[in-house]
């Protein structure tokens, strides 16, 4: 039996739900203390820190 293709809307919504959840793992808030500390370097930190210097003009 061959390989059967997904159709584009199958094959869009495996490819958004796939980006969804990488979405959702790097918006999990991390708690102060939390075993995985938040790198100053990451991108999250980045934006924040971009986000925070807009909003207090």
């Amino acid at each position: 039996m061959g390989v059967t293709r997904l159709k584009r809307k199958d094959r869009r919504n495996k490819t958004f739900s796939r980006l969804e959840v990488q979405f959702l793992k790097l918006a999990t808030n991390l708690q102060p203390g939390s075993r995985s500390k938040e790198s100053k370097t990451s991108q999250l930190a980045k934006n924040n820190e971009v986000l925070a210097s807009l909003s207090a003009k």
